[in-house]
C-alpha cells in the first residue's frame, strides 16, 4: 500500500515540475511579470525549465531518483530563498516550494526501502 502511496506522490511532483516547465517553455508571458519582480531576466526561462525537465525525469526513473530529489529540494529551496530575499516571508510561492521538497521525499520514501533504510523514522514510545 504505501509502495503506491509513495508512486502517486511521486508522480503529482513530477506532473508539476513538467507543468511548471511547460509554462515557462509555452506561455512566458504569463510569468514575464514574476520574473521582472524577483530580478530575473525572462531569458532565463528556457533554462529555467529546462533545470525543471531535468529534475523531474532523474526523479521519476528510479535509478537516480534519489538524485532527482537532492535535485528538486535545492531547485524548490533556492525559490524558498529567493521569495525571501524580496521580504515574501511565509508567502504562498515559499509555502508551495516547501510543500514540493516535501513531498518529493515523502513519494521517494514511501516508495523506495532503501530510501527508508537510510532515513529511518523511529516511533515515539
Amino acid at each position: 500500500m504505501s509502495i503506491w502511496a509513495g508512486r502517486i506522490t511521486s508522480a503529482l511532483v513530477v506532473i508539476i515540475l513538467v507543468e511548471d516547465a511547460s509554462v515557462n517553455l509555452f506561455a512566458p508571458q504569463l510569468i514575464e511579470a514574476e520574473m521582472s519582480a524577483s530580478g530575473f531576466p525572462i531569458e532565463l526561462v528556457p533554462v529555467l525549465a529546462a533545470l525543471m525537465l531535468l529534475c523531474a525525469v532523474l526523479y521519476a526513473y528510479p535509478r537516480t531518483s534519489v538524485l532527482g530529489a537532492i535535485l528538486v529540494t535545492g531547485f524548490f529551496g533556492g525559490a524558498i530563498s529567493l521569495h525571501l530575499r524580496m521580504g515574501e516571508i511565509g508567502s504562498p510561492p515559499q509555502l508551495i516550494s516547501l510543500l514540493i521538497g516535501v513531498l518529493a521525499w515523502l513519494g521517494l520514501f514511501l516508495r523506495d526501502a532503501n530510501v527508508r533504510t537510510i532515513l529511518p523514522l523511529r516511533r515515539l514510545a
